[in-house]
């Protein structure tokens, strides 16, 4: 069995900065791709950033610059820097894991909650 489990996310005045966490955990052979998707209120889930194993990312356009996305493939974690948050940064962000656990598919964590004031 595995558990992808988020935890970070919070209120936050514009400007200001979050760390999102997320671990996989469970009889894990191999995480390739780890990433971290959002999704704000009446619109679809989006992606935010993706790390490779071997350490290749990739932004949304929205985040270059402000968000960095980082891993330690030692503890199966991934982690989110949020800096100078917008309030357009206000969503539920989902950690999204692509390891092998039997076969190869790609696993969510539960969301945390964003919320950037303005």
């Amino acid at each position: 069995q595995v558990q992808v489990v988020e935890s970070g996310g919070g209120l936050v005045q514009a400007g200001g900065s979050l760390r999102l966490s997320c671990a996989a955990s469970g009889s894990i052979v191999s995480i390739y791709v780890m990433g971290w998707y959002r999704q704000a209120p009446g619109k679809q889930r989006e992606l935010v950033a993706t790390i490779t194993s071997g350490g290749r990312t990739n932004y949304a356009d929205s985040v270059k610059g402000r968000f960095t996305i980082s891993r330690a493939n030692a503890r199966n974690t991934v982690y989110l820097q949020m800096n100078s948050l917008k309030p357009e940064d206000t969503a539920v962000y989902y950690c999204n894991v692509d390891l092998f656990y039997g076969a190869r598919r790609d696993y969510w964590g539960q969301g945390t909650q964003v919320t950037v004031s303005s």
